[in-house]
């Protein structure tokens, strides 16, 4: 896959983008990522890339040629169709199957904007998507497009050690993953679960798919709203709400 990132602030990425599974997916040639600059896209000697905005206020506004510059010269020799995708508070909140989704494109460009926002032309003229990566705002679209790529390349097939982790992380299937445990087996009197030790993979598995069906229940049951539940796990769930309802009833 190769992702084109258009920043005011290449350099931002020099760190998170060089370590750990990206540098493994870069390495073994499963990720060409390309940064460029969008100031090199202007046109006079100070580099401008902003202005104030029309109609007055506060704050400046990316000037559109640049941006429109970088996307065009970005998308001069990709496939028809590639995302081109703006962070923005604006747009729809990523989530794991929008990692899915975007995985299996061959190229993504990601335009990050800065100050104010950009020139609504941009928007009119390039720009084919928008993803926020929730209800908050940040100082630009740098660390949002790092997010995404992360959880992008995860889905590229050879990226992690085996092909299904990614499907089995928290949020693949609307159910949080339940707790993990490596050695010492005790520590600090705290020992790890008797059924994790017996080697019994399919009580393990069970076991597993409970933890997290509990976690979810505790700590995101808007979640299971769209989980893929089988009638023994719809059970659990009915026992944990009785569990709940007697714990409560106890304390009253």
């Amino acid at each position: 896959m190769r992702i084109d990132v258009l920043t005011l602030f290449p350099a931002m990425f020099d760190g998170p983008m060089t370590e750990s599974m990206l540098w493994k997916a870069r390495d073994r040639g499963l990720l060409d990522l390309r940064l460029h600059d969008i100031r090199d896209f202007t046109t006079d000697k100070h580099r401008t890339a902003d202005d104030i905005p029309y109609g007055g206020g506060g704050g400046m506004i990316m000037k559109p040629e640049p941006v429109v510059s970088a996307v065009e010269t970005a998308l001069s020799d990709a496939p028809p169709n590639t995302p081109v995708i703006l962070m923005t508070p604006q747009g729809r909140v990523f989530s794991h199957q929008i990692a899915k989704e975007l995985a299996g494109c061959e190229r993504l460009v990601f335009v990050c904007g800065r100050y104010e926002g950009l020139d609504e032309r941009v928007r009119q003229l390039v720009i084919t998507d928008e993803i926020s990566i929730g209800d908050y705002v940040l100082t630009g679209g740098e660390l949002p497009a790092m997010v995404i790529i992360d959880a992008v390349v995860r889905h590229i097939p050879g990226v992690l050690g085996a092909c299904w982790a990614a499907d089995e992380d928290s949020h693949a299937e609307g159910i949080l993953e339940g707790p993990h445990y490596t050695r010492p087996t005790v520590f600090r009197g705290l020992e790890v679960p008797a059924v994790l030790q017996q080697g019994d993979h399919g009580k393990i598995q069970r076991w597993r798919r409970e933890q997290g069906l509990r976690r979810t229940w505790q700590n995101r049951p808007d979640l299971l709203l769209r989980a893929r539940l089988t009638d023994e796990e719809k059970y659990l769930l009915a026992q944990f709400a009785d569990d709940q309802a007697a714990g409560q009833t106890r304390a009253l």
